[in-house]
């Protein structure tokens, strides 16, 4: 039977072999230096073991202010590069693709000694006040987006994902409710998608013209003063002018906590409006658990890619078996993996 789950999917010179992707989860693993260890290798390895089309790594910091915590990941240095060089190039012996997602934390720091943000207004009541932004410090994050996407390409990564949501520093700048500022990158939400698209623009302009890139959007704030559906639209349509190739719906977390209904497939509806109105390809994300499930999101055109989460922390191996439920044959990087999903016989 006709699968659109397990067929192909191209973004510019990539395809990758199924429509199943590793959404980017952190794992709090890393070490204070940046640099891979064993436990993130091992947890990616095992997911592009386990038949995923495209793994999404956790967030990788641009620079050593912006990690969300001092386990993060890092991309800020020529010595994290060539590490990550073993995880994209067992990734690819499985037939896998694999991008970074890069992120600054902005507020949503833990080291908040060095934490910044558009304005000096604290995420929560733990974290304490970050130090707004300077006119400096902006130009710099502009330079290490770009140099860190630099050292992706060098990394061997297939795409590049930004992450503006879930309440980092590119997220909060195109918020009101946590950017005051009266100067060229506040205000009105042109300024406020100011620092956004510079990030796209200088991004996209130093990897290869046939890699994807790819952006983690807020669809909705949900009314906390935050980004509205209108606006994310606006942002959308801007995104795609400027070289985007796949946008990735996310929803609130501007403030602590998360209003919006929860569902199975419940972050979807969102990827399908920005879908209707720019044409952009879509992931859809958010407690996509069944294959049944993804098969409709995907055969009835809500999206384009399910970037599962928790179902593949829970079953790193759930691609495998949903093929089999689906009726699917599939090639698997060790195909005695396949012999395990049924029907099963004594012995051999």
């Amino acid at each position: 039977m006709a699968s659109t789950v397990f067929s192909p999917f191209t973004l510019r010179g990539m395809t990758i072999k199924n429509r199943i992707v590793m959404s980017p989860m952190l794992m709090y693993r890393g070490q204070d230096d940046g640099m891979i260890n064993d436990f993130i290798y091992a947890h990616y390895a095992a997911r592009a073991l386990g038949g995923a089309g495209m793994i999404g790594t956790e967030v990788i910091a641009i620079e050593p202010r912006g990690r969300i915590s001092a386990n993060d990941l890092g991309l800020w240095n020529d010595a994290q590069a060539e590490a990550l060089k073993r995880l994209t190039g067992f990734v690819h012996s499985c037939d896998t693709r694999i991008f970074a997602q890069l992120a600054h934390a902005g507020r949503k720091s833990h080291i908040t000694e060095t934490a910044i943000a558009p304005s000096a207004i604290a995420y929560d009541n733990t974290l304490g006040t970050p130090r707004a932004a300077t006119a400096e410090d902006i130009a710099s994050i502009i330079a290490n987006y770009r140099s860190a996407a630099c050292r992706a390409v060098e990394a061997g990564f297939d795409a590049v994902e930004l992450h503006a949501a879930n309440g980092y520093l590119l997220h909060e700048f195109l918020a009101p409710v946590s950017n005051t500022r009266d100067d060229a990158y506040g205000g009105s939400l042109e300024n406020r998608m100011r620092l956004p698209l510079e990030v796209v623009e200088a991004v996209r302009s130093v990897i290869p013209e046939d890699m994807p890139l790819f952006y983690r959007i807020v669809a909705s704030d949900f009314g906390t003063n935050g980004v509205t559906p209108e606006e994310a639209l606006t942002l959308a349509a801007e995104l795609k002018a400027r070289g985007v190739d796949l946008i990735d719906v996310q929803t609130g977390n501007i403030l602590p906590g998360y209003e919006g209904p929860v569902y199975p497939g419940y972050q979807t509806p969102y990827a399908t409006r920005i879908k209707a109105a720019t044409g952009l390809p879509m992931g859809a994300t958010g407690s996509i658990a069944s294959i049944d499930l993804a098969e409709f999101i995907l055969s009835s055109g809500q999206a384009d890619l399910v970037m599962m989460g928790r179902a593949l922390l829970r079953d790193p191996f759930w691609p495998i078996r949903a093929a089999r439920e689906a009726g699917i044959d599939v090639e698997v990087p060790i195909p005695t993996y396949a012999r395990a999903t049924g029907p099963f016989e004594r012995g051999f």
